[in-house]
């Protein structure tokens, strides 16, 4: 499946990713419980080399059996990464960064790709490369006033506001155009609803 319909169609009902970083197996399968509770589909696990490898091996597993849930890999880099995180089963990559290599790569694997920007440079790259959907990093510090102003010369990306968003400023990321955000240490139910709130107060 192409990144783009990938992506859109599991933010469709929730524009939510939950990052779930540096936890030990048994507690980020709870975590991915319980955020596919709240509606979440996309969840993501940081790669840091084998520690973190059974983590996200047992979040792959564990999606197997939950419709609708995808686990993808986190901070994939380099070349070694992605071939890491490809046989242990990751459904998808993101890296905080954009590099063509590890980009094109990902998508030559079959696993669809969200490549990091933070300046329009990154941006124009990776949309000439064929990346529509892009992670915006680190959004607390680039603010909403950024995707504001990068989404005029760029109308045809769509943002996924990641780093620093919790539930006081998930609204305003979306409100500021952004298609999307990621919880990572903040991760609660209440930053969850808060999106809910936010999308159903606009329709």
């Amino acid at each position: 499946m192409p990144a783009d319909d990938f992506f859109a169609r599991r933010f469709t009902a929730l524009p939510v990713m939950v990052i779930l970083r540096g936890h030990d197996p048994a507690t980020t399968v709870r975590l991915c419980r319980d955020a596919k509770a709240l509606g979440v589909e996309l969840i993501e696990v940081p790669w840091h080399g084998e520690e973190s490898a059974r983590s996200l091996a047992a979040a792959v597993a564990w999606a197997r059996d939950e419709p609708g849930a995808c686990v993808g890999a986190g901070t994939v880099t380099t070349l070694d990464a992605l071939d890491a995180v490809w046989s242990l089963g990751a459904g998808f990559t993101v890296a905080p960064g954009f590099d063509a290599r590890v980009a094109r790569t990902s998508v030559g694997h079959g696993l669809p790709h969200l490549p990091g920007v933070a300046t329009g440079s990154e941006v124009g790259a990776a949309l000439a490369a064929g990346f529509r959907w892009q992670k915006v990093f680190p959004a607390s510090v680039l603010t909403p006033g950024w995707i504001s102003a990068l989404r005029a010369p760029f109308p045809g990306v769509r943002f996924v506001a990641t780093g620093g968003i919790d539930a006081g400023n998930a609204a305003a990321f979306l409100g500021a155009g952004a298609r999307a955000v990621s919880f990572g240490s903040s991760f609660t139910a209440a930053a969850v609803r808060s999106v809910s709130t936010h999308e159903n107060g606009e329709q």
